[in-house]
């Protein structure tokens, strides 16, 4: 008899049904149910299983999960029905299983418009791999034709689905394929498929034998029809026939629309369906590297695979070297040369260890170190190398060197980790906070410590942390001891309310300010319940709350903020809820079995905001929002620092201008084309990254994205990306050129790298354009300029913008916001080499002259402005001054100089030459006046 759980809802749940999972309110954070499939019920943990059937006691259960397509991913999903199928389980307190519901396949669902609109009702198609992170197809087993009779009733017996990549399910759901030569069976990996007759042949029964597949793109003809081939060419009877295109059909869907059918015998056929298993799972993995015989082995792993790092490709082919000779007599493995003892402490005797003890405890006076195990380790080993050589124990010290060599180590190793500083230490927490026990990507969030002193340190951490919670239980129960009870029955209330269903979720009255839905700003319901983060208000009504801890859904009215009560203004939004984006992502957390064992998508998430550039989710303080027009980036890409205290008080560069009024008040960007509008707009669209300005040293104002993407801008400080300088050194071709998406022909225009079209860097950005940076390989690095490194990657950095139709480039781009080891962006690392202007060799007024000096090619005789400026005792002999960007000297007198202005002066009216400013560029009165 199959075993039946009651739940706190009256409903009876058994092996294989779907349920809705979730802790209480307080752990959980307003985030909605879970959704997962039980796969046993299980005894408390150290319990025995109880006499007699019917009679056992069950106070946890093992939960196959379901993940949203939210909490792995962020691109928005319509369907709030869609589910993701996993292959990972978790054992949790039987407490947390809130009522049923029904998950079925999307193919076992004969009308699906009108499974969707009955409550509790689920479907997938896809599965997700938590461990590999990445999608898969999921097929029924009897839709797998392609495989040996004796495979396939083996796969169809024991399993209801089938996993694989998306381009294997068309060869799995293909007729049986045999070898046209040797009529076997023919398997994916070992077989090619002739493009004329359409046989499939094994890669060894070809003549001559094929040793892999053709590229992607080209095609395989057999020997028979590359003969008819070649024959017909020799005819010229070849005619290329005529691709006939499938006629357009008025006949509808074959699923998924139309009305919802009345039948609801049909509907609780397929809630009932007969689902096979083996092992308690539904599916298994046969994809790209499955081996078909491997499934005939009942112990064969059914989780997805990757690629295996084995071949030349990963690993070196180091060659052999003829010319030095082996060594004669090498070392014997297992002997005392190649052995490291670590410990004796065995063959002491007990005087021996007493008197070690003794002399272990002088060695520190912290008492910490006594009961660390990485000092322990490594005082026995210095005790024992001490023993070995007859040396007594007073030679041990463990104050000096922090260090300890080992064999086969070229450098010595430190035998406990050096202290973590304050900011590593909150950089450590805030990636606890944000993605749990996923200690990759809170190493990621480090940047300075390696992998192995992560996972030490987060096991000191929580050990410190159960410590803390230790102390208040003891505080605790002393109290209530002294107040004259012998157990403390609040910690025993806690423990008991906090799995009391949704009694934590419920409000019991309305307020002043919450008065309303935060949803739907309905003021009517029956029932009240906590609403998450985010909203206008802390309540949501009846169907809302529904809707919301069920389905992940809500129906938005929106509000102004005008009319939000000043204690929501600005107020803090997370991952999470329903306003900023996705669902929280699930962590994956341990499988031992507690009470407090909570499910992976319930971990709480740190204030989150949206970066204008790169459209991801970021902690407060690494994206920052601009207090006045609540403009949002990263604060590396906009080259802003910031205190952590004035984080919530921060301004753009924009904002801050209108109260100091150092730059002007008109921030048009003096790359972009300056077109005529009835509409004044003096302020760039804060809902863009084009609100990012920097001022120019004319005190005009630039795009950080078109002076980053200039290739002639540099700034005075890259640290802050200002003052932008540089823009009278752009070509005046590429100021009068057409933009090939605005039309207009002003403003500086780039060139796409990967075609000739031209148009500004802002109307790019607008369209869409992929704007990213590239590492270039360098063959000679003297001659091909700077070398740096990026994630690994080693090159030259090279800024790329490429239109939208180029998205199956082969080009790697770094986004503009992502991050290295170090916690530096790919905008900062590129404008630190590559856009710092020389401020240790010119001033910036002197830099100004030479820049415009270059761009009227003012040159005589090869000598330059620099270094004629450099005597001390120059003087012009029109005007007698003696300050000037630069001289020049007198072509009438030899030994005399004359100032800049002169010097134009008199050759326009002597010579009849150009104006300075007949050969700037449209923007150089603005910006270099």
């Amino acid at each position: 008899m199959t075993a039946q759980v009651t739940l706190k809802s009256g409903e009876k749940v058994k092996v294989n049904d779907h349920v809705y999972c979730s802790p209480p309110w307080s752990v959980r954070d307003g985030t909605p149910y879970s959704i997962a499939r039980i796969m046993e019920f299980l005894p408390p943990e150290g319990a025995g299983k109880g006499k007699g059937k019917g009679k056992e006691i069950y106070t946890r259960v093992r939960l196959a999960w379901y993940y949203r397509p939210s909490d792995v991913s962020d691109r928005p999903v319509a369907d709030s029905r869609l589910l993701l199928a996993a292959i990972y389980s978790e054992i949790c307190d039987i407490n947390q299983l809130r009522s049923r519901c029904h998950v079925l396949h999307r193919d076992k669902i004969t009308d699906l418009a009108g499974w969707k609109k009955r409550p509790d009702r689920f479907y997938f198609n896809r599965l997700f791999d938590p461990y590999i992170k990445k999608e898969f197809d999921v097929i029924q087993a009897t839709d797998v034709r392609n495989l040996p009779d004796h495979i396939r009733q083996v796969l169809t017996s024991r399993y209801e689905y089938v996993v694989a990549e998306k381009d294997v399910v068309p060869d799995l759901t293909d007729t049986l394929r045999l070898c046209a030569t040797c009529s076997e069976w023919c398997a994916n990996p070992d077989t090619v498929g002739c493009d004329r007759c359409k046989n499939f042949f094994h890669m060894s029964c070809v003549q001559p034998p094929l040793l892999a597949k053709p590229s992607r793109g080209y095609g395989w003809t057999c020997a028979p029809c590359s003969k008819r081939h070649e024959e017909e060419v020799d005819k010229h009877d070849v005619r290329h026939p005529t691709p006939v295109t499938k006629p357009k059909s008025n006949a509808p869907a074959p699923r998924g629309r139309g009305r919802p059918r009345k039948d609801r015998s049909l509907a609780e056929k397929e809630e009932n369906v007969e689902i096979k298993y083996f092992k308690m799972w539904p599916f298994r993995y046969f994809g790209q590297y499955t081996v078909a015989e491997d499934t005939l082995d009942p112990d064969d792993l059914i989780f997805p695979r990757s690629a295996t790092r084995v071949g030349p490709k990963y690993q070196a082919t180091v060659p052999t070297t003829l010319d030095v000779p082996s060594p004669s007599d090498p070392e014997q493995r297992g002997g005392d040369y190649t052995v490291e003892v670590l410990s004796a402490i065995n063959t002491l005797t007990d005087e021996e260890i007493a008197e070690m003890e003794a002399w272990k405890v002088v060695l520190s006076r912290k008492p910490e170190k006594l009961h660390s195990v990485d000092w322990l380790t490594e005082a026995l080993r210095r005790f024992t190398q001490a023993h070995v050589s007859n040396r007594g124990w007073s030679t041990v010290d463990m104050s000096v060197i922090p260090t300890r060599p080992e064999k086969w180590k070229k450098g010595e190793t430190r035998h406990t980790d050096r202290e973590w500083t304050a900011d590593e230490v909150t950089a450590f927490e805030d990636g606890i906070f944000l993605y749990g026990a996923e200690l990759r990507a809170v190493h990621d969030e480090i940047g300075t410590r390696s992998m192995a002193e992560v996972v030490r340190f987060y096991g000191h951490w929580k050990n410190s942390r159960l410590e803390e919670e230790n102390v208040r239980i003891r505080a605790a129960r002393l109290k209530a001891k002294d107040e004259g009870r012998d157990e403390l029955p609040s910690v025993t209330a806690a423990v008991t309310d906090q799995f009391s269903d949704d009694e934590g979720s419920i409000m019991p009255r309305l307020s002043r300010h919450n008065n309303s839905c935060g949803a739907c700003r309905t003021r009517e319901s029956e029932n009240w319940w906590r609403a998450p983060k985010g909203l206008a208000t802390d309540i949501l009504c009846d169907t809302c709350g529904t809707n919301w801890r069920k389905y992940a859904d809500l129906n938005f009215r929106t509000v102004r903020e005008d009319v939000l009560p000043p204690s929501k203004k600005g107020s803090d939004k997370r991952e999470g809820t329903p306003l900023n984006g996705p669902s929280t992502k699930r962590v994956k957390t341990s499988t031992s079995a507690s009470v407090n064992a909570t499910p992976p998508p319930n971990a709480p998430m740190a204030p989150q905001l949206r970066c204008l550039a790169c459209q991801k989710n970021g902690p407060v303080g690494k994206v920052l929002k601009c207090n006045q027009c609540q403009f949002r980036v990263h604060a590396a890409s906009c080259g802003v620092h910031v205190e952590k205290s004035a984080v919530d008080s921060w301004m753009c560069d924009i904002c801050q201008n209108e109260e100091t009024l150092e730059s002007s008040m008109h921030t048009d960007c003096l790359l972009c084309p300056r077109r005529k509008s009835k509409k004044k707009v003096q302020f760039p669209n804060a809902d863009s990254f084009l609100r990012a300005s920097k001022p120019t040293e004319g005190q005009g104002w630039a795009h950080v994205l078109c002076a980053v993407f200039t290739p002639e801008i540099s700034f005075s400080d890259v640290s802050q990306l200002r003052l932008v300088e540089g823009i009278s050194t752009i070509p005046k071709q590429r100021w009068a050129s057409k933009c090939a998406l605005c039309g207009e022909t002003s403003g500086a225009v780039i060139r796409c790298s990967d075609c000739v079209r031209e148009y500004h860097s802002s109307c790019a950005w607008r369209k869409g354009h992929h704007f990213g940076f590239e590492i270039q390989p360098v063959r000679h690095p003297r001659r091909d300029g700077i070398i740096t490194t990026f994630k690994g990657e080693t090159g030259n950095m090279v800024p790329v913008v490429c239109c939208q139709e180029h998205e199956n480039s082969r080009r790697e781009l770094y986004d503009v916001c992502e991050t290295d080891e170090t916690g530096e962006t790919a905008l900062q690392v590129y404008c630190r080499i590559y856009k710092q202007a020389p401020v240790t060799q010119a001033h910036a007024l002197l830099r100004k002259a030479r820049r415009l000096d270059q761009t009227l090619n003012i040159r005589t005789d090869g000598a330059s402005s620099a270094d004629v400026s450099a005597e001390p005792a120059l003087q012009c002999d029109m005007c007698s001054t003696q300050y000037s960007p630069a001289f020049y000297p007198s072509g009438h007198y030899s030994g005399r100089w004359r100032c800049h202005k002169c010097h134009f002066e008199h050759r326009n009216g002597v010579g009849g030459g150009q104006s300075p400013n007949d050969s700037l560029s449209p923007l150089d009165d603005t910006m270099d006046g």
